[in-house]
């Protein structure tokens, strides 16, 4: 292969579509857009949704929901994610650094999910209530 012989895939270019150039061409008088109507004029377009006057359907529907931007800062992790960790304390950056909660977070919460068997020192974190009580029951503590 040389410089001076690459050339695109066949049928991968196609020429131009020239409208308005006469009858026999198939795209003469109207250039292909009808009769009439506002999409029919030159600058007769309109805005995404719009829909001539009539009310558009984003707006006809009712507002729904909120998504608190609050919520990419807070995580949660289960008693048994505590349990594969193998740490006897255990904080916010030791979760961070073993890829149990994302590096945005700034505030984690221990939730009832899984068996607890070791007694962890958590610091700097929060649990449900039931969490508590299985990480207390199973020696540890919370700070």
């Amino acid at each position: 292969m040389e410089l001076n012989t690459i050339q695109p895939a066949l049928g991968s270019k196609r020429p131009r579509r020239r409208v308005g150039r006469g009858i026999g061409s198939g795209l003469g008088k109207t250039a292909g857009r009808g009769h009439k109507g506002q999409k029919s004029r030159a600058g007769g377009f309109h805005k995404v949704g719009f829909e001539g006057g009539q009310m558009p359907l984003q707006r006809r529907l009712p507002k729904r929901g909120f998504k608190s931007a609050a919520l990419k800062y807070n995580d949660e992790i289960t008693l048994s994610d505590l349990e594969r960790l193998g740490a006897d304390e255990v904080d916010v950056l030791a979760l961070k650094q073993a890829g149990l909660v994302r590096a945005l977070v700034r505030v984690v919460k221990v939730i009832r999910s899984g068996e607890l068997k070791r007694a962890v020192k958590l610091t700097g974190i929060g649990a449900t209530k039931g969490a508590r009580e299985a990480i207390e029951a199973a020696g540890g503590s919370l700070a």
